[in-house]
């Protein structure tokens, strides 16, 4: 592993792990998806990509969590599947957040990012509850190796390079 795949996350396959074709990795990406995670993997058309993995903002059983949890930004995955590589090529994005009324309302800001993140949020309330009595209200924690993670190990199973885009070309 080189200095700047340690820089963009880069992760190569185990040796002697036989690369899929490109129609099993997406499925395995796919696959991913479970109804309690935070996120969500879906087809990347609307962005010009194979695949997106992002936090489940707009969900109508989560944007009540993330708007609790004061989350001001939402983290996107972008991918592009190179078959004649054998790697699944990632970039970062990260936008603001507006809520209103409980809603997210998703805008652009002066403040964007694209490239490789690392971040975490976490928090917890504290205050009366229906019952009367003093308890915590709601705890969070987001943290994008929750998304980055699954996918990445998904994609070292099927034999493929993880190669994390900081510059240049998706």
């Amino acid at each position: 592993m080189g200095l700047f795949d340690w820089l963009t996350g880069t992760k190569k396959p185990a040796a002697g792990v036989a690369a899929k074709p490109v129609a099993a990795v997406h499925a395995a990406l796919m696959a991913v998806n479970r109804p309690t995670a935070p996120f969500v993997v879906r087809a990347g058309g609307p962005e010009g990509v194979d695949l997106v993995a992002e936090w489940r903002i707009v969900d109508a059983s989560w944007y009540e969590i993330f708007a609790k949890a004061g989350l001001t930004k939402t983290f996107k995955v972008l991918m592009r599947l190179d078959a004649d590589k054998r790697e699944v090529r990632a970039v970062d994005q990260e936008w603001s957040v507006e809520w209103r009324v409980g809603v997210p309302s998703l805008s652009l800001s002066a403040e964007a990012f694209r490239g490789q993140k690392v971040g975490i949020e976490f928090g917890q309330a504290w205050a009366f509850t229906e019952t009367g009595a003093y308890g915590e209200v709601y705890r969070y924690k987001f943290n994008t190796s929750e998304i980055k993670g699954p996918l990445q190990a998904a994609t070292l199973a099927a034999g493929w390079t993880w190669r994390g885009v900081a510059f240049g070309k998706l």
